[in-house]
C-alpha cells in the first residue's frame, strides 16, 4: 500500500564513453522535466518519473545525439552507459527492467540491493538464492545449496569470470563463516538452474555468475550488526584510468549458535578482505586484480545439553554432559589477473591467471556422557522438565586430527568475436591441483560399560555366558594420508546468434567442451581420462498479443571428479573413479504481464535429468563423503514455477513453487530416494512499507522445503533405513526505518555526509520452528535400541543492524 499522491520517481545514472572507452565530460542529459552535465570522469545522475515512457536525450558539441527511452519501476537505481559515436546519429531501443539476453538464455538476474536488504542467518547472495524455485538448502547456518537434486559440489561459482572454491573440510553449517561473494561489491548477479551454455564449466546442476563493480564515484558503505559487519570503499582516479574496490568483512555466529540447545563456550572468528582494482592503460587494454584473503577460526567448547523428544504420553530426554573441545582454523587466499583486450568493436580476447591456496585444520577431543531417561510431565511439580528414570547411560569419545592443504592454479584464454550478427566464444584452459590431506577420525561409544564394536562385524558373541577375546575396535576409525595431483586441460567453443523465423523473434546457441584430466600422487597408479559435452539452447519470442517467451535447453553435462569425489569413505583416493554423466532437458516459459497497472513475470520450467556413472554419497548435516566407485544410476525431474513483480508498487517482491523427485539405484538394487530429494518447495520473498511511515520499510523472506532422507548413521545401508527428516519451516523479518536516501538529502546538520542511513531491526526463524538437520543416535544396550535424538538448528533470534552510505 502506499499514501494517495505520493511522488513516484525512479533514478538512471552511469558513466558516458566515446568509441574508445574513454569517458566523456559535459555531455547535456535531459528528460522531458529534467536535465544534468556529466561530470569529468564521465559519470551522471537524473531522477525522472517512474511507471512510465520518458524520452532521454544526450547531446554533446562533438558527438552525435542518442535519444533512448525509459520506463523504470517507482524507486528502481538504474545503470545506463551510453557510448556516443562521432560518425552518425544513435536511436537506441527502448530499455526493459528484465533484460531479453537473460531471458533466452534461462537466466535469472538478482539485483545487488535486494541482496543486501533481505533478512537471514546468514545474509547474503545464497541467502536469496534459497527464494528460488529448485534451490534448497536445510540450514541457514550453511552458505551451501543443493540445485534440482544435485548436492554441494556439483555447483558453479564465477566472480569476474574467475571460477572461485570452497573450502573442503568443513562438516556443520556453524563452521562454514562467510561465503566467498562479498554483497558490498557486487555489480550483477546472473543464476542459471540448470541447461546452462558450453561456456561455463563442467558441473551437473547450476551456476551462479557474479560481476564485482567498476567504480565511477567515490563511495563507502558500512553496515553493521550483532553478527558483525562489513565496510567497503571504492573510488576512480581523476584521469579515469585507475579504480578500484576494497572490502572488509568480519562475522560472529555467538548470537546464533548461543541460542541453540547445546550449552557452550563458543568463540569463532570469520573475517575476510576482498579487492577488485582495473587499470586502464589504454582505450584498448585493461588489467585488473582480484584479491581475497580470509581466516576462519572456530573453537567450539561444549558443555551441557538437554533435548526433549517422544510424545505427550511418552515424553523422553537426553540430558549430556561434555568434555573437550574442537578447534577448527581455515586460511584461504586467493589472487588472479585478468588481462583485457578490445582489439575492435567486434572481438574481445582475455587472459586470466589464478592461484587459490587453503590450508584446513579440524582438530576435536569431545567426551560425551549422556542419560536417556523419562521426563517428569507433571504440570505444577518443581521438576518438571527433569530426567527422573533413566532408561539408559552412556559415553562416546570423538577424535579427530585433519588436515589438508591445497594449491589449485589456473591459467586461461578466452575469446568473444562478432560478426554479421553471429557471436562465437572460446577458450582453453589449465588447472593444476596439488592436493596433502591427512584424515584421522575415530570414535569409541560406550552404553552401561559395554564398547560397541563397529557397525557390520558379525563375530561369535556368547555374552555374558563366553567372555568375549576379540580385540577392542573403535566404532569408526578413519586414517588416510593422501598426496595428489591433477592436472585439467578444458576448452570450449560455442556459437550463438539472433533472427527472426516467420513472425517470431528466434535465438540460437549451441556449443560444446572437451574436459581432459590425469590423477597422480605418491602411492596412486597414474590415470587419464577425457569427456566430451554438446550443448544447446533455442529460444523463441512469437508476436502475440500476450507477452510469451518460450525456450528449450538440452545437453550431455559431465562433471569430472575434484579432490573430494575420488576420497573414498575410508578416506583412500581411487584415481579411476570417472566423470558424473548427466543428460538435461529444460522446457521453459516466460509470460509478462500487467496486473493492477504494474508489470509481474510468470516464469516456469519443467526438466529432466537421466544421470549415469553416479558417485553416490551420504550427506550428514553439509559434509559429503562419496563411495568413489561409480556403481549408480540415477534420474531427477520436476518443475519449478517463479512469479514475481510489483505486488506493493515501487518494490519487487516474488513467490516460488518447486517440485522435484530424484532417485537413484545403487548396484541395481532398486531406485531409492537420493539424499536432495526434496519433494514440495515454498518459499517467497516480499517487500512492503508502512503506508503512515513511507520511509519504514519490510523485508519478509518465507521458506518452506518438505523433508529430507536423512537422518540414519553414516555408516548406515541406505537400502535398510529409508526414513525423512522433518519439513523444514522458517520465517525471517526485517524492518528498516530509512533516514537518509536518494530522495531524502541533507544539505545541513549531522546527515549531510550520508547518502543513505538507516536502522532496524531482524527477526530470525519468527515462530520459532524447531527445524533439524541430522540426529544424534543414542544406543543403549539394555534395552538393544538405538534412539534418533534429533539436532535442532536455530531458535528465534533478533539482530540489530545499521546500514550507511557515504
Amino acid at each position: 500500500m502506499i499514501l494517495i499522491g505520493y511522488s513516484q520517481t525512479a533514478t538512471i545514472k552511469g558513466v558516458i564513453l566515446d568509441q574508445n572507452n574513454a569517458p566523456i565530460a559535459n555531455v547535456n542529459i535531459k528528460s522531458d522535466t529534467k536535465g544534468t552535465v556529466s561530470n569529468a570522469n564521465g559519470f551522471y545522475i537524473l531522477e525522472i518519473p517512474a511507471n512510465q515512457n520518458v524520452s532521454i536525450e544526450f547531446t554533446h558539441l562533438a558527438f552525435k545525439k542518442i535519444v533512448s527511452s525509459f520506463n523504470l519501476k517507482n524507486g528502481e537505481d538504474y545503470e545506463f552507459n551510453p557510448v556516443m559515436s562521432t560518425s552518425v546519429e544513435q536511436i537506441a531501443a527502448v530499455v526493459v527492467t528484465n533484460k531479453r539476453q537473460r531471458d533466452v538464455e534461462g537466466i535469472i538476474t538478482l539485483k545487488p540491493e535486494t541482496i543486501r536488504k533481505i533478512p537471514g542467518a546468514n545474509a547474503g547472495v545464497e541467502n536469496l538464492l534459497l527464494t528460488l524455485p529448485g534451490v534448497s538448502n536445510n540450514n541457514e547456518l550453511s552458505t551451501q545449496y543443493s540445485v534440482r537434486g544435485g548436492n554441494y559440489d556439483e555447483n558453479l561459482v564465477y566472480v569476474n569470470d574467475i571460477e572461485v572454491y570452497r573450502p573442503f573440510l568443513v562438516r556443520s553449517g556453524q563452521q562454514e563463516g562467510l561465503s566467498f561473494v562479498n554483497t558490498d561489491m557486487v555489480q550483477n548477479v546472473d543464476f542459471s538452474a540448470g541447461g546452462f551454455q558450453a561456456k561455463y564449466g563442467d558441473k551437473l546442476s547450476s551456476v551462479l555468475d557474479i560481476t564485482y563493480k567498476n567504480p565511477y564515484q567515490f563511495e563507502a558503505n558500512a553496515d553493521l550488526s550483532l553478527l558483525g559487519g562489513s565496510f567497503s570503499i571504492e573510488n576512480i582516479s581523476k584521469d579515469s584510468k585507475f579504480s578500484g574496490i576494497l572490502g572488509l568483512r568480519y562475522r560472529d555466529n555467538s548470537l546464533l549458535v548461543d541460542a541453540k540447545e547445546t550449552e557452550t563456550n563458543f568463540k569463532p572468528s570469520f573475517a575476510d578482505a576482498q579487492a577488485y582494482f582495473t587499470y586502464k592503460f589504454t582505450s584498448k587494454f585493461h588489467l585488473s586484480f582480484l584479491g581475497n584473503a580470509s581466516i576462519n577460526k572456530y573453537n567450539y567448547e561444549p558443555q551441557t545439553r538437554q533435548t526433549n523428544f517422544g510424545t505427550l504420553a511418552d515424553p523422553i530426554a537426553l540430558l549430556v554432559f561434555y568434555e573437550g573441545q574442537e578447534k577448527d582454523r581455515y586460511q584461504t587466499y586467493f589472487g588472479a589477473f585478468k588481462g583485457t583486450y578490445f582489439a575492435n568493436d567486434d572481438l574481445t580476447l582475455k587472459l586470466i591467471a589464478s592461484r587459490y591456496y587453503t590450508s584446513e585444520e579440524e582438530y576435536f577431543d569431545i567426551l560425551a556422557q549422556y542419560r536417556l531417561g523419562e521426563v517428569n510431565s507433571n504440570i505444577g511439580d518443581e521438576n518438571l522438565g527433569e530426567v527422573e528414570f533413566s532408561r539408559g547411560v552412556g559415553a562416546q569419545l570423538n577424535h579427530g586430527r585433519n588436515d589438508l592443504d591445497a594449491l589449485i592454479t589456473n591459467i586461461e584464454h578466452k575469446g568473444d568475436f562478432n560478426i554479421n550478427d553471429n557471436r562465437i566464444e572460446w577458450s582453453i584452459k589449465y588447472t593444476n591441483e596439488d592436493i596433502r590431506d591427512r584424515l584421522v577420525e575415530w570414535e569409541v561409544i560406550d552404553s552401561a560399560g559395554f564398547s560397541i564394536r563397529p557397525p557390520k562385524t558379525i563375530p561369535a558373541n556368547e555374552q555374558p555366558y563366553v567372555p568375549y577375546s576379540g580385540p577392542l575396535e573403535p566404532f569408526t576409525n578413519v586414517r588416510a594420508t593422501n598426496y595428489t595431483q591433477i592436472n585439467r586441460l578444458q576448452a570450449y567453443a560455442q556459437w550463438s546468434k539472433r533472427a527472426t523465423l516467420g513472425n517470431s523473434d528466434v535465438w540460437y546457441n549451441a556449443g560444446a567442451r572437451v574436459h581432459n584430466w590425469t590423477v597422480n600422487g605418491d602411492g596412486i597408479s597414474s590415470t587419464n581420462q577425457t569427456v566430451f559435452s554438446p550443448r544447446a539452447q533455442f529460444a523463441i519470442k512469437p508476436y502475440w498479443e500476450k507477452d510469451m517467451l518460450f525456450r528449450i535447453a538440452a545437453g550431455i553435462y559431465y562433471q569430472p571428479p575434484f579432490y573430494r569425489e575420488l576420497r573414498d569413505a575410508d578416506g583412500v583416493v581411487q584415481p579411476d573413479v570417472k566423470a558424473q554423466k548427466s543428460f538435461h532437458l529444460v522446457l521453459g516459459n516466460d509470460y509478462s504481464f500487467k496486473m493492477w497497472d504494474r508489470p509481474f513475470k510468470l516464469t516456469s520450467e519443467a526438466y529432466y535429468k537421466n544421470l549415469s556413472d553416479v558417485n553416490a554419497y551420504t550427506l550428514e548435516n553439509v559434509r559429503i563423503r562419496y563411495a568413489a566407485n561409480n556403481n549408480a544410476k540415477a534420474y531427477a525431474y520436476g518443475l519449478d514455477m517463479r512469479l514475481n513483480g510489483e505486488f506493493v508498487p515501487g518494490t519487487e517482491s516474488w513467490f516460488s513453487f518447486g517440485y522435484l523427485k530424484t532417485e537413484e539405484n545403487i548396484d541395481g538394487k532398486g531406485y531409492i530416494a537420493r539424499p536432495t530429494d526434496q519433494r514440495l518447495k515454498f518459499a517467497a520473498l516480499f517487500q512492503d512499507y508502512v503506508p503512515n511511515v513511507p520511509n519504514m520499510k519490510l523485508y519478509l523472506n518465507l521458506v518452506y522445503n518438505t523433508g529430507l532422507p536423512g537422518g540414519s548413521p553414516s555408516y548406515a545401508d541406505p537400502y535398510e533405513y529409508q526414513n525423512r527428516l522433518p519439513d523444514y519451516k522458517r520465517a525471517d523479518l526485517g524492518l528498516q526505518f530509512v533516514l537518509v536516501d536518494a530522495k531524502k538529502q541533507f544539505k545541513s546538520g549531522w546527515k549531510k555526509p550520508f547518502k543513505e542511513l538507516s536502522f532496524g531491526f531482524e527477526i530470525y526463524n519468527i515462530f520459532d520452528v524447531q527445524n533439524s538437520i541430522t540426529n544424534t543416535w543414542v544406543r543403549d544396550v539394555y534395552t538393544k535400541r538405538q534412539y534418533a535424538i534429533p539436532n535442532y538448528l536455530t531458535p528465534r533470534v533478533f539482530n540489530v543492524r545499521t546500514t550507511m552510505k557515504f
